[in-house]
Order: C-alpha cells, then structure tokens, then sequence
C-alpha cells in the first residue's frame, strides 16, 4: 500500500530505505482512485518516531492510504518544536471541516493521572465526539484506548501495583472476527503502562465485543459491536527497541523500573532483544484497514454526516 504523506516529513526519508512504498502528494494527484483517508492524533512526546512506526504498519497493503497528523491546540508538546507541528500537524479546527475513513488515537504517557485533569480532556472529548459523525472506523491505542473506553461508555481505569511492562502471551477470544484473521490463537504484544481497565467491566458494556485478553496483561482488544470503535490496551506498532529504550531512560533517571518481561535474551539487556510480537502487530493494523475500514466504508464519505 502507498502512504500518501506529506514530501518533507522526516519519516518519508526512513521509510523509503526500508523499500517501503510511500508516496508523495504529487504523484498521488496523477491516481484516478479515492485513497482512504487517515487522520492521527498522535499523543505520544517522541512526534517522529511515533509516525514512523505506525507508518510502516500502515504500509502492507494494496491500498492508497492519504494521512493527515493532528496536534491537540490546547497543549504545546515539550520535545517536539513548534516549526515541526505547525508544518507537518493540524489542528481539530482544521480536520472538523474533513471526513475520514479512519482515526488513530495514539496513548500518551499521562495514565496516572485523573482524565479530567489531563490538560487537553475537553478538546479530546470534543474530537471523539466529531468523530463519531466524521470518522468512520476509529482505532484507539493503549491509554488512548482507556480514555475512549471512558468517555463513550464510562469504563474507569484503575492503578497498577506495578508497571506492565514487557511482551506477554494473549489469546484469541472471538476467532472469526476479522480483525484477528490469520492470528495464531496465542500471541505476543508489548505493553507499557500502570493503569488497567478491568475486563469484568468492559464485559458488561452491551455494545462491546472483547476479541483477545491476556492471563497476565488484562484485556487487550475490543470493539464496539458496529465495529467503529476498536480499542487496543497495547502497543502493536512498537519497534524493536522501543521497550529497550523506555527502560535505560527510566533506569539512567534513577526511576523504579524492572526489566521488561518476556523481552531481552536471558532476561539480560546486555543481550540483547528477542522479537516476538512484530508480524501480529502488523496483521492488526492491516486486518483494521481492510476489513474495518476499506471493506466498510463508504466511498462517498459525506453519507457519513
């Protein structure tokens, strides 16, 4: 699949050694097709590497994929400039006069914290809000995933002993959903927060369907019954260092953290990263784009207002 993207992100340069097809605005204006549109609200404070990541799982598929970035305007990211966001993200003042297909909602390493005292809740809740007429499959990740689940059905979020930290096995529940074709029916994924939502009450949410969960990490995908809302408590798009990274940050910081579990070779970090989450990953992204999105929505997008 071509990602359509904007010809100077940074992302664009990576992507393109990796022989992953991107292409840029000017070649996709000589296509007679309707690419699916894609709008990201990318919470996450590393801005590039978060795009480059869901990018390239973005990219395995026949399909022409036009994506915009979305900034929150009532919180400026500390470790991404503003000359960045202003040329490569817009605001929700600009993608509420837009349709799209689909909607990413990135976590954000705020999950400690009350959702109401998150400094940009209430344009948060407004995007979620706009979607539900402007978008037509939204895809929410980890505490993007927490704060969708409470703000559509009021599902709290609840304080972990300890952080989840690690890749851990997940089983397949609902095996003819086609969001998990093709997943074997245990798994691996990534997860790195210290809030839950417990499953016992998502089960009891009449509009939602829980399709996979962990023995150790609690649940991990659901989605609303009509398929619109998908929400995953992980990180599938993680690479293979990201864990690595986040853990000799907290360490070097002289921050309480244990070695990922289930990650390094030995249980060392000296040697090493063993991967076992990265072509489950993959298949979610592409199984969303496909089955929730491509096969689904409507190619005149205003039927959906």
């Amino acid at each position: 699949m071509p990602v359509k993207i904007h010809e100077s992100l940074p992302a664009r340069r990576v992507l393109e050694k990796e022989n992953i097809f991107v292409m840029t605005e000017k070649r996709a204006m000589s296509q007679d097709i309707r690419p699916l549109r894609l709008l990201i609200l990318n919470l996450m404070p590393l801005k590039s590497s978060t795009e480059t990541s869901l990018l390239r799982r973005l990219s395995n598929t026949p399909l022409q994929i036009e994506v915009d970035f979305m900034r929150t305007a009532t919180y400026t990211s500390k470790h991404t400039s503003s000359a960045y966001m202003e040329q490569f993200y817009i605001t929700h003042e600009v993608a509420r006069e837009r349709i799209y297909d689909g909607l990413i909602i990135t976590g954000a390493p705020i999950e400690q914290m009350p959702f109401e005292e998150v400094e940009y809740w209430e344009e948060l809740c407004e995007i979620m809000e706009w979607a539900e007429h402007h978008v037509f499959s939204t895809l929410f990740l980890c505490w993007g995933a927490q704060a969708g689940m409470y703000y559509h059905y009021g599902v709290q979020k609840y304080q972990l002993e300890k952080k989840m930290f690690g890749v851990f096995n997940h089983h397949v529940v609902a095996q003819k959903d086609p969001l998990l074709r093709g997943f074997d029916e245990t798994f691996c994924a990534p997860h790195s927060r210290h809030t839950d939502v417990k499953v016992d009450d998502v089960r009891s949410v009449r509009d939602i369907n829980i399709l996979s969960y962990s023995e150790e990490a609690g649940l991990y995908i659901a989605t609303s019954k009509d398929g619109r809302k998908v929400f995953v408590f992980g990180h599938p798009e993680y690479e293979k260092l990201t864990l690595d990274a986040e853990y000799r940050r907290d360490r070097d910081k002289g921050l309480p953290i244990e070695i990922p579990q289930n990650y390094y070779i030995d249980d060392d970090p000296e040697k090493g990263v063993k991967v076992t989450w990265y072509s489950h990953g993959q298949l979610l992204y592409t199984n969303w784009l496909n089955y929730y999105v491509y096969q689904t929505t409507p190619y005149d997008l205003t039927l959906l207002t």
